[in-house]
């Protein structure tokens, strides 16, 4: 089994965009997750358009996934930035491959 950080990562993968039907990881939407000594995660995250209306629905999303791996619902903390800017070359390739951008 990897890290916590690492599994955290592989169960993100588990969170679509709910307009584009894409894990959040391969948009390339996840910057950073910091786990502290007390279990608290902090993600620090962008989306594609400022002012996305389904950001509420891709948190919750989030919080569902992370408490599946045992982390308490209340220290799972987002944090929005849009600095750097969303852009088409942070998707993975297989992202880039589902959206047929190759």
């Amino acid at each position: 089994m990897g890290s916590k950080k690492e599994m955290i990562m592989k169960k993100l993968e588990e969170v679509l965009d709910p307009e584009l039907h894409i894990s959040i990881v391969d948009l390339g939407l996840i910057y950073d997750v910091i786990i502290e000594e007390d279990n608290q995660v902090k993600i620090t995250m962008t989306l594609t358009t400022i002012g996305c209306p389904l950001v509420s629905v891709i948190e919750e999303e989030i919080k569902v996934k992370l408490t599946e791996l045992g982390f308490e619902k209340e220290k799972i903390t987002l944090e929005l930035t849009f600095d750097p800017p969303w852009t088409l070359e942070k998707l993975s390739k297989k992202a880039k491959a589902i959206l047929g951008l190759f």
